[in-house]
């Protein structure tokens, strides 16, 4: 039989997040397999800016006022 558990290591023991079905005094072989965080990959605004692909004139920066009055 196997059966996945989810666990907590508290710094001295294994807390199960749910109860182990198995009878007393039955021995079994454990596997610790350690969940690695996801770290969270922040992306820069000029990264983000740079991979909309936007298209306009090229001195959009310097007539900004004159763009966006019309």
């Amino acid at each position: 039989m196997t059966q996945t558990l989810e666990a907590t290591f508290d710094g001295q023991v294994l807390r199960l997040d749910e109860p182990l079905k198995l009878q007393p005094n039955t021995r079994v072989r454990i596997t610790i397999e350690a969940e690695v965080p996801q770290a969270k990959r922040t992306r820069s605004f000029l990264r983000t800016a740079r991979s909309l692909n936007l298209a306009g004139p090229s001195d959009w920066s310097a007539r900004i006022e004159q763009y966006l009055g019309g």
